[in-house]
């Protein structure tokens, strides 16, 4: 399909996706053996050390499913977990504990479908993967399953989080050298940050995994995560367009260029925390001040989504440019498409204490110079 893309001229991407991309009825029939299996599972007590365990409600992660990539993790999220240490101290009993309900279930037949569950790679292993298929689907789903800490149980994912959650986040309840791996947490808010968002940038999005799939086929790995290239995508629509009715073939050439600018990325969101609570505040301006790539997860800012290798980058940027060149960015009578016209990087406020003493000076100044000549 890579042919395909590359010689499509840009009016005709938007016919490209709908023919090719969307995948809506297999995505519906997948929610529907995820969430009998998930009902299953909820009626299931553990066992062992894990006993007072149960799952308490499932969440399938990267929504963007394609024709034929329609891998995904389904995280588990359980009761009874009352903190990250919970989690990593008991990730390995929790993954051995899934994997027997898993082959139990399926010995049952309590559920409509097959599962091919694979050995677990290491007794530490972070997540179980399996296969699975049912006679309504049309192909076989590879699935990761993790278990997790329901940090967000309380929080309404419609509104921002109080920003002493973030405070107690950063400040000791995210166990040391431990920053962004436990990111499964957030799925929830995480999903909605995507889902929330117009229908034709969602299929923009599908376009550039699209691509990101083809450069990963002919490159293999190590490349930048998917999901960054979906927050760039996200993020160049924002500050680029902004409407629900687009040019896809501007928004797909304002993300490829970005990625060829990566060495100037710094991107985050204050959708759910932001600059006001101090300790946070302090935490954002070390982030921020880190090496680029900088794309901060929407959900969690302890977590880096461009990755620590900017050579993942130069590899993806690479192909990037060579795409630039192709006919899938030219109209009809051959006239380029141009970019939307997107920063590289999101401006970050002044810090708290500097602020603030930048007002005292301001004022300090303003009264000695208006009351002096008040008093002349």
């Amino acid at each position: 399909m890579e042919q395909d893309l590359r010689s499509i001229p840009a009016s005709k991407l938007d016919k490209f996706i709908e023919n090719h991309l969307p995948d809506t009825s297999f995505c519906a029939d997948l929610r529907e053996v995820i969430d009998a299996l998930c009902a299953l599972l909820k009626d299931r007590s553990f066992r062992g050390p894990v006993r007072r365990m149960r799952a308490s409600k499932g969440v399938k992660g990267k929504g963007t499913t394609l024709k034929g990539r329609s891998d995904a993790d389904l995280v588990v999220f359980l009761n009874n977990l009352t903190s990250f240490e919970d989690q990593l101290n008991q990730q390995g009993v929790l993954i051995k504990e899934i994997k027997k309900q898993l082959c139990e279930v399926q010995h049952e037949r309590r559920c409509g479908v097959k599962f091919e569950v694979h050995s677990l790679r290491s007794p530490n292993s972070r997540a179980l993967s399996f296969k699975l298929s049912a006679p309504d689907l049309l192909k076989e789903v590879k699935f990761d399953v993790l278990p997790a800490y329901d940090l967000l149980d309380h929080l309404n994912i419609l509104k921002k989080p109080n920003q002493q959650f973030y405070a107690n986040l950063i400040s000791g309840r995210t166990p040391p050298g431990k920053e962004g791996k436990l990111s499964i947490c957030f799925m929830g808010l995480r999903k909605y940050f995507l889902n929330c968002r117009p229908t034709k940038l969602k299929r923009l999005i599908r376009l550039v995994t699209h691509w990101y799939q083809l450069c990963k086929e002919k490159l293999g790995d190590p490349l930048p995560p998917q999901y960054a290239l979906e927050l760039l995508t996200v993020y160049a629509w924002e500050y680029g367009s902004r409407v629900t009715k687009f040019n896809t073939a501007q928004g797909f050439r304002t993300v490829l260029e970005l990625v060829t600018k990566y060495k100037q990325l710094r991107i985050y969101w204050t959708v759910y925390y932001d600059f006001r609570h101090q300790e946070v505040s302090e935490y954002l301006h070390q982030q921020l001040k880190k090496d680029r790539p900088v794309i901060l997860d929407p959900a969690d800012p302890t977590r880096n989504i461009a990755g620590l290798n900017p050579k993942d980058w130069r590899r993806l940027a690479g192909e990037a440019a060579t795409w630039l060149q192709y006919p899938c960015f030219k109209y009809r009578d051959g006239s380029p498409v141009c970019s939307w016209e997107v920063p590289t990087e999101v401006g970050v406020p002044m810090k708290y204490l500097f602020c603030r003493i930048f007002w005292l000076l301001f004022w300090s100044l303003f009264h000695f110079i208006f009351g002096k000549t008040s008093s002349g």
